[in-house]
């Protein structure tokens, strides 16, 4: 539903910038527009530190046995690379899903912090890595005037960097304000885990362990593991199984190798190992799953 002017025009933008359904990169970076003409399957991805805002329709995202729902006008805001599953769940022909999704660059943000009036020390306690959120009237606005540069190519170079600090600035007044903080602030507990899945991500096929994992955190092994499962919703160990079997899947779809050198390429010694906890995440074993999608696809 319509709820105010900003929207028409943002349908009118994503719209006119999605080529399909998909997710379409754009002619600024980081800046994504998606549709969706059906609803869809539940999809197993990554999601990396982003703010995602809704137009039309409505998504759904699991993290773990926890749903996240939200529709137009509400946003989510992603802070850590998540293994995540996403489904939409209000489209048609009609009215498809229309999103927009921009990277979040955490240094940026974490520059301005100190820049703005009502800084806030980041809470000791961890927070989950994703929250919904209504977008005010000023962030839509800024959202919206940096779609539009779409439509005027040769203002990017020069705007884009202002409207995005506009819209960290707008973030961190707004009344999510220290949740922005807690996850761009250095030394945050939720900055220390954020370096340990950028180290598992750069890893995913060496044998880290646990004891890897605390040091890069530079915590107690106590602590580690409960700001570690507050953030991800899972175990250190359970992230990195789902980080690999994700990668291990994108190597087969893009890159047409074999279920076994997938296995191998992300670290895991027993193809028949692989293949089972592969089929518990995907619902199919490793051939037939990469089979269904892209039958799928044609």
């Amino acid at each position: 539903m319509v709820t105010n002017w900003r929207q028409p025009e943002l349908i009118r933008l994503i719209d006119k910038f999605s080529d399909g359904d998909g997710i379409h990169l754009t002619a600024i970076a980081g800046l994504k527009c998606i549709k969706a003409t059906a609803l869809s399957m539940k999809i197993p991805v990554v999601y990396e530190p982003s703010i995602c805002l809704i137009v039309q329709g409505a998504k759904e995202v699991m993290l773990g046995d926890e749903v996240y729902r939200y529709s137009p006008s509400e946003f989510l805001v992603v802070s850590v690379d998540l293994p995540v599953t996403g489904q939409v769940v209000l489209a048609s022909e009609e009215m498809p899903y229309l999103s927009l999704q921009l990277d979040l660059d955490l240094c940026e943000i974490s520059e301005l912090i100190p820049e703005v009036n009502s800084y806030i020390e980041p809470p000791a306690l961890s927070a989950r890595g994703l929250f919904v959120g209504n977008a005010d009237v000023t962030l839509e606005y800024s959202l919206l005037r940096l779609v539009e540069l779409l439509e005027a190519p040769e203002d990017i170079p020069f705007l884009v960097p202002m409207i995005k600090r506009e819209i960290y600035y707008r973030l961190l007044k707004g009344p999510y304000g220290h949740r922005i903080v807690q996850m761009a602030a250095q030394g945050s507990n939720m900055q220390r885990i954020s370096q340990v899945i950028e180290f598992l991500k750069l890893n995913f096929d060496k044998p880290v362990g646990i004891a890897q994992m605390i040091d890069v955190a530079n915590m107690s092994p106590s602590s580690f593991h409960a700001h570690f499962k507050e953030v991800t919703a899972m175990s250190p160990l359970q992230y990195q199984k789902r980080l690999r079997l994700l990668e291990a899947r994108r190597m087969m779809l893009a890159e047409a190798i074999d279920a076994s050198n997938a296995a191998y390429r992300v670290g895991y010694e027993s193809p028949s190992q692989f293949s089972r906890e592969y089929s518990r995440m995907f619902g199919a074993p490793p051939i037939r799953d990469i089979e269904n999608i892209r039958a799928r696809a044609h």
